[in-house]
Order: C-alpha cells, then structure tokens, then sequence
C-alpha cells in the first residue's frame, strides 16, 4: 500500500484549568470541527481532558477519568480521524503525564508520558516516562514529546533519525504571567524543530489563567515546514483550531541523517539510540 503524499493535521488551542467535563465537550466539538475541515488528525493540548490544573485533576477520580477518554475514543471512531489526546493519570507510583494516540477505529495505539517535568506541582505530583515517541499515522512514520520536553532536542531528533517525519507536540506553556510575556517576546514558548531536523513541528498549546488569575498561558500554537516556516499559527489568547496540509515529501531529515554520519566515533551510538527507541516504541507507560 502506498503511503500518502499529504497529510492534513488540525491543531486544537483550548484552555488549561477548566473542568474535566466541559474538557470533553471541547474536545468531541474540535474533533468534528477537524472532520468537517477534512483533516486527517486532530492534535490536542497537554492534558487536555484532565486539564493541568493540579488542585483539581489529583481529585479526579480515575475511573471518571478513564470514561472521558473512552468517550474521546469513541468520537475519534465516529468522525474516522486520528486523535492525539492528553490525559495526567495516577499510578501506583505517582502521576504521568500521557498522550494518547487514537486511531481512526477509535483505539488507543500508542501512548508516551512525559519525560522531562515542569513546575512545582508536575514534579511534586509526577515522575516522568521512560521511553521516547515512535508511532505511524497511515503508515508515516511519526513522533511525540510533550511540552517541556522540546527543550530536549534529543528525544525528537532520536525518533528522527529513525525515520520520523512528523514530530507532534502537545504543550500547556503555563506559568506566572510575567514568565509568560517573556517566552513569548524571545519565542521560548515552543522552540520551532524543524531547522535542526527538517521534520514537521505540529503544536498544540493551550491558552487562558488559573482560577488564582496569577498564572496564564502562552497560546501561540502552530503548524510548521521542515524549514521551519510557519504554515498557520494561533493567537496568544484564544481558543481555536489552526489546520494545515503537509507535503510530506518535504521531510527531507536531512540534519539527522548528517547527524548520524559526523563525527564517525559517535555513529555507532546513535545506531544503538535508534535500535533501543524501536524496541521500547510499543511499551505501555504504566
């Protein structure tokens, strides 16, 4: 079966410290919103079902929270699209932080958790994941990491070298509102990936203010080249969906490929880097 030669992804922009119920009537809407668009894959926010308010998700019962994903599911199934939602979920040791990828038949696929925690309520309540994003979209090879963790080049460029052409990054850029200004006038919200590895950079960020009203959120979600040139972007504050076609020929890696080549002593290493991110792919975080 051929691989397509495009693929239209939706980006979803929605807020990060609202109720686990009106989370999941947002989401089921912009999955049919990215239906209706024609898209192929609809990307949500870090932990936009749960939210990433921790005073309010660590009280979520579980099973309250494993019927909204199934929900999610089931939309996902309905509108025949590829979803990639959040969730933070308590284990028997602490929370992770989960993206979920749904496949059009309404499964869960492939799931990663954040590896790299962020904030005095993150690392307080979570421990981080221990295996980096490999996955396929209709047979394009794909990878994932959340938010904090594209301050880490290496665990997308890793996926990239073996063979990832699209890189998704689900995000909840929140902070004092002060620190927020700050990443957005230096572009630090979400860094663009393509200049260093010339793979689609998918974001999905989310917007708005605690109840407190001292934090907020960056928005600022986007859709960019392989060359990083931006393809469509969302505003700073508020909700919305950015969609955008991707020529998928067009990621080249060609950075990664030079990677793995120069200097010739560290190529065995990335060798074994690739060989252990395809035999950990499939792990379920538990």
């Amino acid at each position: 079966m051929a691989l397509p030669k495009t693929l239209q992804v939706s980006c979803v922009q929605t807020h990060w410290a609202k109720t686990l119920e009106h989370n999941l009537e947002r989401t089921i809407h912009y999955i049919n919103e990215a239906a209706v668009a024609g898209s192929r894959v609809a990307l949500f926010p870090e932990a936009n079902l749960t939210g990433y308010y921790f005073p309010y998700l660590v009280r979520l019962p579980a099973q309250k929270v494993q019927t909204a994903l199934n929900a999610v599911c089931d939309a996902a199934a309905d509108a025949g699209i590829w979803v990639i939602a959040g969730t933070i979920q308590k284990t028997a040791n602490k929370f992770l932080n989960l993206a979920h990828v749904i496949d059009p038949r309404g499964k869960i696929v492939h799931e990663y958790a954040k590896v790299n925690l962020a904030g005095r309520d993150e690392k307080k309540y979570c421990r981080g994941g221990d295996k980096l994003s490999l996955f396929e979209i209709d047979g394009i090879l794909c990878t994932m990491v959340i938010c904090r963790d594209g301050r880490h080049p290496e665990l997308y460029r890793i996926p990239g070298m073996a063979g990832a052409q699209i890189f998704f990054h689900p995000s909840c850029s929140s902070d004092e509102i002060d620190a927020v200004a700050w990443k957005r006038s230096s572009g630090r919200a979400q860094q663009p990936a393509g200049p260093n590895c010339q793979m689609f950079h998918c974001v999905a960020n989310t917007i708005g203010q605690n109840p407190e009203g001292n934090q907020t959120s960056s928005g600022w979600s986007f859709i960019r080249e392989p060359n990083g040139i931006p393809l469509a972007e969302a505003g700073y504050y508020q909700e919305e969906m950015i969609t955008a076609i991707l020529d998928v020929s067009r990621a080249t890696r060609g950075y990664l490929k030079d990677s793995m080549a120069n200097p010739p002593f560290l190529r065995g290493m990335w060798k074994k880097a690739v060989a252990e991110v395809k035999k950990r792919a499939d792990i379920k975080p538990v």
